[in-house]
């Protein structure tokens, strides 16, 4: 970024609701969505997708809570390009502070396949659905394109054209089976840019199959998104959309070379992350970034006697920005470093050879391959030396 220009903000689209809940295991209740849309409006998203009303009863009645209790954020629902679908949207969730999302069909396998529909009937039908919007007094109106990265471009034109025309305010360019790279869908950005200049905004909806759902997203913004859709943890169809914490970190920490930042919580993520977790009781997982069980823990020797010293050796994302705490524990491929640290926190200083024989006997020997906290085997070594009269007795309780 020049040195002398302002980084420009990102809209943050939040589908943890929706898109988020269509993975098998994900399903929540009505009052379980108002309790984390409003954790994840107080993130500082711009939007939070509430459901699909058309879909079920138990969509509408949440769109319809959440509605009523989110004054201050925008929320979403989704439609198909149908009159009916936005109608029992809007009588959920009213049209204030309501944006109604359609999805239009823009691509020939999905065209022939899913819908067996002409080109001519998908983009009339997304004419006159967004007009109708348009005339019971929906201000915001996006369609996004779905299968958009599959879609060539006399169809995605027409379609962003005519939305726009008929009243769109933003195009969403869904890569729905996570097929591009990141070069592919910037490409795609810019077409749909040049073809829906500001102030329509153009948002980003990435998947993760090929695990390339934050870079494209970030090819996107390079290539003149406004916006982009996320998911707490990266939930959803497959293996998931682009997450949250993952964009909303890379921004914060790269705002200066990227020119784009947001106005997310930092800290508050991982606790509207864990929330999430105890609903769809999904697992931890370890080696998540940012949310990860041991996204901030090392156990290897090397890396704590760096750390030891200046934890910026091997820590680049620093956990206290996100609510979350460093964490060195002992296993198979601890060192001699972290015993050194240990014991001085004991006030011993160990001579080569009982520094040996601890390491092997707590360190080299260890079976299996479950760590231990810092604390647990500091414990436990100060209990052993206790009998060797190398630190006082009670030692391990004070601590």
């Amino acid at each position: 970024m020049d040195a002398h220009s302002t980084p420009r903000r990102i809209s943050i689209f939040d589908t943890t609701l929706r898109d988020g809940e269509q993975a098998p295991g994900n399903a929540m209740r009505p009052d379980q969505k108002v309790d984390l849309a409003l954790r994840i409006a107080g993130l500082g998203v711009d939007c939070v997708e509430a459901g699909f009303p058309a879909s079920s009863p138990s969509d509408f009645e949440a769109t319809r809570l959440i509605s009523q209790e989110m004054t201050g954020t925008r929320f979403a629902t989704f439609s198909r390009t149908t009159r009916r679908d936005v109608e029992v949207a809007v009588e959920a969730g009213g049209t204030a502070n309501h944006e109604v999302q359609m999805v239009a069909t823009g691509s020939r396998i999905h065209l022939e396949h899913k819908r067996g529909i002409s080109r001519e009937a998908a983009v009339l039908e997304v004419t006159d659905t967004v007009a109708f919007a348009r005339s019971l007094g929906v201000e915001h109106i996006s369609v996004g394109i779905e299968d958009a990265s599959r879609g060539d471009d006399d169809l995605l034109r027409t379609l962003t054209e005519s939305a726009v025309e008929a009243g769109a305010t933003c195009i969403i360019l869904a890569d729905t089976t996570g097929c591009h790279t990141p070069d592919e869908y910037g490409t795609l950005i810019g077409k749909i840019r040049a073809w829906a200049p500001a102030p329509i905004r153009v948002s980003t909806h990435c998947h993760n199959d090929f695990g390339l759902s934050l870079a494209n997203a970030l090819a996107g913004l390079h290539a003149g998104a406004d916006e982009v859709q996320v998911t707490l943890g990266g939930v959803g169809e497959r293996a998931g959309n682009t997450p949250l914490e993952e964009l909303a970190a890379l921004l914060a920490y790269k705002t200066d070379h990227l020119g784009m930042y947001t106005d997310i919580e930092l800290p508050a993520m991982y606790s509207a992350y864990n929330a999430l977790r105890a609903v769809i009781k999904l697992d931890e997982p370890r080696n998540k970034p940012i949310f990860g069980k041991y996204a901030f823990g090392t156990a290897a020797g090397i890396h704590q006697q760096g750390m030891l010293s200046n934890p910026e050796t091997y820590e680049f994302v620093e956990p206290a920005r996100f609510g979350r705490q460093r964490s060195m524990l002992i296993a198979r491929h601890s060192g001699r470093a972290v015993l050194r640290h240990l014991l001085g926190q004991l006030g011993v200083e160990a001579d080569a050879e009982l520094l040996n024989e601890l390491y092997r006997v707590h360190i080299a020997e260890r079976v299996g391959s479950d760590c231990e906290d810092l604390d647990v085997v500091r414990d436990r070594l100060a209990a052993e030396l206790v009998g060797r009269e190398l630190v006082p007795d009670g030692l391990a309780l004070s601590r």
